[in-house]
C-alpha cells in the first residue's frame, strides 16, 4: 500500500471473451485531480462502475484511505467516502433543487427518506443543504424544480448533491458533457477549487478542461492503461498520440 487516498490495484474484468479492464492500476492523492481519458469504448465508464461498486471486478483490489472496499456495495462505498457523479444526471426531476440536496444530506447522515416530509421543516437541514447550493452558485434556484433547470444547472445541482455526501474522493464522469463553452469554463473553475475538499478522479472528453485541470493523466485504450504522467508527459507520448490524441491535438 502507498499513501494514496484512493488506490486501484490490478483491476481486471471480462465479459465472456471480451476484456474490458486489463490489469488496471491507478492511484489518487490528496489535493490531486487525476484524469482518466481514452477513446470511446476504451472501458472508462466500466472501470468507474467497478470503483463505485455498481459492477464487481473479477480480480484486483480497491482501497480508500487504506481500507479495502472491494467487497462493499455501492451504498457501503458511499458511506466509506466515495461519491460519484454520472455522465447522465441522476437528480430527481420532480423535486426542487433544495429538496434534491436535502435528500443527499439526509442520506449522508444515515436517516431514511421515509422521514423526508418532516425534514422539510428542519431548519438545520435546510441551512446545510442551502450551503451546498451556494457552493455551486445555485442558491437562487433552490425552489426551482430540477426538471425546469437548464442542462448546465442540472449538472451544477448534481455536484451539490455530491458535495452533500462530504466524501473523501470524488468520481466525476464527464461533468462537462452537454455544456457549452461558458458552462465548461465555469465547471473547470469550480473543479479547480473542489480538489481542495477532496481529490478527484475525472473521466472527461474535453481535452482543454483535462489539460487545464489534471495533475496527472492516465490513458485507457482497450481496457489497458497505456500511459500515466503529467500533462506534458501525455502530450509528448507517441503511443498516446497514435491511440487517442492525434498529432493535431498534442
Amino acid at each position: 500500500m502507498n499513501d494514496a487516498v484512493l488506490s486501484i490495484e490490478n483491476i481486471s474484468k471480462n465479459f465472456g471473451a471480451i476484456i474490458v479492464s486489463d490489469d488496471v492500476s491507478i492511484d489518487l492523492h490528496k489535493g490531486e485531480i487525476h484524469a482518466l481519458i481514452g477513446p470511446n469504448g476504451a472501458g472508462k465508464s466500466t472501470l468507474i462502475s467497478q470503483i463505485a461498486g455498481r459492477l464487481r471486478q473479477d480480480s484486483g483490489q480497491i482501497y480508500l484511505s487504506g481500507q479495502e472496499i472491494s467487497k462493499l456495495d455501492t451504498v457501503g462505498r458511499t458511506k466509506a467516502g466515495l461519491a460519484r457523479s454520472f455522465q447522465v444526471s441522476s437528480i430527481i426531476p420532480n423535486f426542487t433543487a433544495l429538496q434534491n440536496v436535502m435528500l443527499a444530506v439526509q442520506g449522508n447522515s444515515g436517516n431514511t427518506f421515509s422521514f423526508f416530509k418532516p425534514a422539510l421543516k428542519d431548519r438545520n437541514l435546510v441551512e446545510k443543504a442551502m450551503g451546498f447550493l451556494h457552493e455551486v452558485d445555485m442558491a437562487s434556484k433552490a425552489t426551482t424544480l430540477a426538471s425546469e433547470l437548464s442542462h448546465g444547472a442540472r449538472r451544477q445541482l448534481e455536484l451539490a448533491t455530491v458535495l452533500a455526501l462530504e466524501p473523501k474522493v470524488f468520481l466525476l464522469d464527464e461533468p462537462m458533457a452537454g455544456l457549452g463553452a461558458s458552462g465548461s469554463k465555469r465547471m473547470t473553475q469550480f473543479l479547480a477549487e473542489l480538489r481542495q475538499q477532496a481529490p478527484i478522479l475525472l473521466v472527461e472528453h474535453d481535452m482543454d478542461a483535462v489539460f487545464s485541470l489534471a495533475d496527472r493523466i492516465s490513458v485507457l485504450v482497450c481496457g489497458r492503461i497505456i500511459a500515466t504522467g503529467t500533462v506534458d508527459d501525455i502530450r509528448g507520448n507517441s503511443d498516446v498520440r497514435e491511440a487517442y490524441l492525434g498529432s493535431d491535438d498534442a
